[in-house]
């Protein structure tokens, strides 16, 4: 009886972490976290398969369009002034650079980030197949964006894909800054091994050294990534990490120039992991794009109190 108990308690433990973080999602974090979690149902989802060499996924029902698809947009610059996040302002921080490998010398050079010092930025990763982790976060952030600056809120970009490379991710940290954002999000997506799958949200450990403190940020930024963790959920169906943050999909670190550096509450989220079969389907999907951006977007909105 008690190996079978085992087995059922095991099996409800992914359903039982799903209605965490949408609850949490939903009620938010202060004051909160002595309340059992209420288990909610996930929408469906459809399960995608990638076709090798294309760059896109197929399945049932079709995506409605490609990675490469422009993104529903809206002029840069700032919201309408009206709506639930009117004069609120939100960072958003593509990872990488699609121009980033073509200057390893220049993204290798080392910045200062507060406790150490780190390379300027990365490429990033890439799908087996080529599609570049700096292809998706641009295009996920240009959705995020248009889904916010419908609510009204003004939406700063780090960059858009139009620089030569970087920024470095000090630089990164110092537009969130100036910008005086409210909330700060960096889009990425991993680069593990095949078989390790789902989403994580990375939040600041409280660091102090050279031009780093995070102690004023720490708290917020925790509430914006739980607010992020349980929409994701709720909008993509994308399971929490089975390989980082013990299946809270939450992991926290130190050693992140992009967090050490932030005066204001910054995230960032691992959206998938490019490198498994599964989870590249579903990073090369437009269709599964909007639910992403739709996910983060939702998260920031419930954090900001819109």
């Amino acid at each position: 009886m008690r190996g079978r108990a085992l087995v059922a308690l095991a099996a409800l433990a992914p359903t039982a972490l799903a209605g965490w973080l949408v609850w949490q999602a939903m009620e938010g974090t202060g004051g909160h976290d002595d309340k059992p979690p209420q288990v909610l149902p996930l929408p469906s989802r459809t399960v995608q398969s990638s076709r090798p060499g294309t760059g896109t996924a197929t399945g049932t029902p079709t995506p409605q369009g490609s990675p490469s698809s422009p993104a529903p947009s809206a002029p840069p610059g700032g919201g309408s002034g009206t709506g639930t996040l009117a004069g609120k302002t939100v960072v958003i921080d593509p990872g990488h650079n699609p121009n980033n490998f073509r200057h390893t010398k220049e993204i290798n050079q080392p910045v200062d980030i507060g406790t150490n010092e780190k390379e300027c930025d990365t490429t990033g990763t890439e799908t087996n197949d080529g599609y570049t982790e700096a292809e998706f976060t641009l295009d996920v952030s240009h959705r995020i964006r248009a889904i916010l600056e419908k609510q009204g809120a003004k939406v700063v970009f780090t960059h858009d894909g139009d620089r030569t490379f970087g920024p470095c991710v000090d630089e990164r940290a110092r537009i969130g800054n100036r910008a005086k954002a409210d909330a700060v999000v960096s889009v990425h997506a991993d680069g593990a091994a095949q078989g390790q799958r789902g989403f994580h949200v990375i939040l600041p450990a409280k660091v102090k050294g050279g031009g780093a403190d995070t102690a004023p940020i720490v708290g917020p930024s925790r509430e914006l990534g739980v607010r992020i963790a349980g929409k994701f959920v709720q909008d993509t169906g994308m399971n929490a990490s089975n390989y980082v943050g013990g299946g809270t999909a939450l992991d926290t670190r130190s050693d992140l120039g992009g967090l050490n550096l932030s005066t204001v509450p910054k995230v960032f989220i691992e959206c998938g992991n490019m490198r498994d079969s599964r989870d590249s389907a579903l990073l090369k999907s437009a269709d599964w794009h909007q639910k992403a951006a739709q996910g983060i977007a939702d998260g920031i909105t419930a954090f900001l109190g819109g």
